[in-house]
């Protein structure tokens, strides 16, 4: 299980801090703090999403 998730973490992690990258571009915050907490706050974020696909992908396998 441990071997999926952090597969699966690589890919969700990059595509929520991309989210929330462009969305904090998009609202107007250009400069670097707001950046690089949405960024952070993508990866915190990706960890429960890792956890609970993991757990639907082993459930169903």
């Amino acid at each position: 299980m441990f071997r999926l998730a952090s597969i699966l973490y690589t890919i969700i992690s990059a595509t929520l801090a991309g989210i929330f990258f462009i969305t904090a571009l998009a609202t107007g915050n250009d400069t670097l703090v707001p950046i690089l907490a949405a960024v952070a706050a993508g990866y915190i974020v990706a960890l429960p999403a890792t956890y609970f696909i993991t757990k639907m992908i082993m459930e169903n396998a």
